[in-house]
């Protein structure tokens, strides 16, 4: 299963995906000093009450616009989830050219809308 993190200013989402269909979605208020053992006891509990086995997240992708939260989200993905996270930035083959001066400066969140839209209409 492949476990999404969108840390955006105000709110952390988190969402599950079996293949097939998504199996939930939760979020929590945005907090970068929020450690990763803080996060794992919210989701492993969040994840369990809706029938979802932590053990069976063997994906993980990480977009953030929190550079701050981002050492914490790795953690988690890595200690409960033992999975390397994607994290998803300027600098990744998106399938489409960024025509900016500087790439670096866009966000997460636009670089995924902007992947989700070309999918979408290709």
């Amino acid at each position: 299963m492949l476990l999404v993190v969108d840390a955006g200013n105000t709110n952390v989402v988190f969402a599950v995906h079996d293949g097939e269909r998504w199996r939930g979605n939760w979020r929590i208020a945005t907090e970068p000093q929020r450690t990763s053992d803080e996060y794992a006891v919210w989701l492993l509990t969040l994840l369990t009450l809706n029938g979802v086995k932590p053990a069976d997240i063997d994906r993980a992708v990480i977009g953030t616009v929190v550079p701050a939260a981002l050492y914490h989200l790795r953690r988690l993905c890595r200690d409960y989830f033992e999975t390397e996270p994607l994290i998803a930035r300027s600098g990744l083959d998106w399938g489409f050219e960024i025509r900016l001066d500087n790439p670096a400066e866009v966000g997460a969140d636009r670089l995924l809308n902007a992947l989700a839209a070309h999918q979408a209409y290709s």
